[in-house]
């Protein structure tokens, strides 16, 4: 095998066992993630019970962004012992990660093009003398078909 196969794969090795953990401010919330991002572990004091619930959803989520964006420094670390910072594997390492997980963004990326508002569809008779809304198919003949 060719050495820069060798410390890729080295790199793909370590990177694929990382993990991640970040506590709240008051260390009452502690939350574990995968090198992917994904949630592994969560670990919740008892002062949590006096926390609104949406207070204690969006405290959750910050301290699994900030987790997730401690990920970034631990694959540099990585990266810089086994493949190196400045070569393009390392480099697109960093990169993706550096995207997926942005220091001090406080939440994922925005969406490139936010969903439009959903249609809402009113009925409306199709003839002056129907009602709306009356009859299988709101006022209009089926036998048009």
């Amino acid at each position: 095998m060719l050495p820069e196969l060798d410390t890729a794969a080295a790199l793909a090795d370590r990177v694929a066992a990382l993990t991640a953990t970040a506590d709240g401010d008051e260390g009452a919330i502690k939350v574990t993630v995968a090198s992917s991002g994904l949630l592994t572990g969560l670990t919740l004091d008892d002062r949590v019970r006096r926390m609104p619930g949406a207070e204690l959803a969006a405290e959750i989520l910050r301290v699994m962004y900030r987790a997730q964006a401690s990920l970034v420094d631990r694959v540099a670390e990585a990266v810089a012992e086994t493949v190196g910072a400045d070569s393009d594997t390392g480099r697109a390492v960093l990169d993706g990660y550096a995207r997926r997980f942005p220091a001090g963004a406080g939440g994922p990326a925005e969406p490139v093009m936010p969903a439009p508002p959903f249609p809402t569809f009113t009925s409306k008779p199709s003839l002056p003398h129907q009602s709306p809304g009356v009859g299988f198919e709101s006022g209009r003949d089926s036998r048009a078909r």
